[in-house]
C-alpha cells in the first residue's frame, strides 16, 4: 500500500460462511477500496465454473473480507487483485504462496489496470522481507526507471489478467479447506 511516508504491506483475510449471498468488506475501508472487492468478486462469480467453484450456491454464502488495523483508514483501487486471490482462495482452498505481495486495480472482465506508488510498493515488499511481487504489466516502465538498488533480490511479475495473477499466487488445493485464507 501507498502512503504519505512510503509504502507498507496489508494483510487481506477472505472467509467463505453459511449466508445470504452478501459480501462484508471491514478494516476501516473506503469507498473505492469496497467497491474493489465487490469487482472482484463479481468477476469470480461470473468465472465460477472455469475457475472450479461452480458448486457454490451464492445466495447462501457470505463472504467475509477483513484488512487487519482497523484504526488505520485504508483506500484506492490497488488492492483490487490481491483482494480477488484473498477471496478466490476462500472459495477454492488453494491456498496463496507463502512470501508474496501483490499491486493492481481489477476490472469485471478480469483485466489488472496500473497503480501507483509501485516505487513505494517494492521498498516495503522488500522492507518485509517478501521478495515475490506481482504488479500490473502497464507498470513495467515504471520498474526500469527504478535504480538497481530497489530491484536487487527482487523477482517481479507482471501480469495483465486476473487468471495470470491466480496461476502466480496460489497453489494446488489441498493445503487448506475451502472457507478460510
Amino acid at each position: 500500500a501507498w502512503t504519505e511516508t512510503g509504502g507498507d504491506i496489508l494483510v487481506i483475510e477472505s472467509v467463505m460462511i453459511k449466508g445470504k449471498g452478501k459480501i462484508l468488506l471491514t478494516g476501516n475501508l473506503g469507498e473505492i477500496m469496497q467497491e474493489s472487492g465487490q469487482t472482484a468478486l463479481g468477476y469470480l462469480k461470473a468465472h465460477a465454473e472455469k475457475l472450479g467453484i461452480a458448486s457454490i450456491d451464492w445466495d447462501k454464502t457470505d463472504i467475509h473480507v477483513h484488512v487487519p488495523e482497523g484504526a488505520i483508514p485504508k483506500d484506492g483501487p490497488s488492492a483490487g487483485i490481491t483482494l480477488a486471490v484473498s477471496i478466490y482462495s476462500a472459495l477454492s482452498g488453494k491456498p496463496v504462496r507463502s512470501g508474496l505481495a501483490m499491486t493492481g486495480e481489477v476490472t469485471l472482465r478480469g483485466e489488472v489496470l496500473p497503480v501507483g506508488g509501485i516505487r513505494e510498493k517494492i521498498l516495503a515488499a522488500k522492507r518485509y522481507g517478501v521478495f515475490n511481487v506481482i504488479l500490473p504489466a502497464d507498470n513495467r516502465m515504471e520498474t526500469r526507471e527504478m535504480p538497481g538498488w530497489v530491484l536487487k533480490g527482487m523477482n517481479l511479475v507482471f501480469v495483465e489478467r486476473l487468471d495470470d495473477v491466480f496461476q502466480s499466487a496460489l497453489e494446488e488445493a489441498g493445503a487448506h479447506a475451502p472457507g478460510q485464507v
